[in-house]
């Protein structure tokens, strides 16, 4: 009798990017890649509805990020598993993605056989890091821990979910009523939010919010 295959879902903005994805885990028997999304607000709502074992969630996506994504489904599907993707490498968006709930960390530039091998360790309730970033992460924290010194606080932290989430539809040029009809809240609510946003975080345009936006890894540049 053959064993049950194990469920994944696919989350990433770039439709080449999934295509590659799909194929490379066609050819793994014991996966089955049962839907895909192009945006993170899908993303959220297919995790939430079909609760696969995995979802392999990109950290940049339009609508609602991928770390906003991963701690919704810590919420909503806790039997789901998140495997963040990234072509980032740095120390500060893998503790971004930990903190958000995420069991495992690959870079987009990995050999598909570490990427079979990150999938296998977090369906099985491990957690897993690019083998690229994971020696430089460990000596870090090493070295924060040696020192006694609590890490700064993260910019991000001063705004709540809503706001995080309404911040980066701010900057991907959404206008106040579009948000509110994404988001199901009233134009008020959206303007309150938009101004506590840039009261914590000191800015006082959308320009400025956008910057904010690119530096933290909400958007990228077109």
């Amino acid at each position: 009798m053959n064993a049950p295959r194990t469920r994944l879902l696919l989350a990433d903005d770039h439709a080449l990017m999934r295509a590659g994805l799909r194929a490379l885990l066609g050819g793994i028997p014991s996966c089955e890649v049962v839907a895909e999304a192009a945006d993170g607000i899908e993303a959220a709502r297919l995790i939430r509805q079909l609760q696969p074992a995995v979802a392999l969630v990109d950290l940049t996506m339009p609508g609602l990020s991928g770390l906003d994504v991963i701690a919704r489904a810590a919420r909503d599907a806790p039997t789901t598993r998140c495997l963040a993707l990234s072509m980032h490498t740095a120390e500060s968006y893998v503790l971004e993605a930990l903190r958000a709930g995420a069991a495992g960390y690959v870079v987009k530039d990995t050999a598909p056989e570490e990427l079979a091998l990150a999938i296998r360790v977090v369906a099985g309730g491990g957690r897993y890091l690019s083998a690229s970033i994971a020696g430089r992460i460990a000596d870090d924290l090493l070295q924060q821990a040696q020192a006694g010194s609590d890490a700064a606080p993260k910019p991000l932290d001063q705004v709540t979910p809503r706001q995080r989430q309404i911040l980066q539809l701010v900057a991907e040029g959404h206008s106040t009523r579009s948000i509110a009809d994404k988001l199901s809240i009233s134009i008020k609510t959206v303007e309150t939010h938009r101004a506590q946003i840039m009261e914590r975080l000191g800015i006082r345009d959308v320009a400025g919010l956008t910057r904010f936006a690119m530096r933290n890894g909400l958007i990228t540049p077109d």
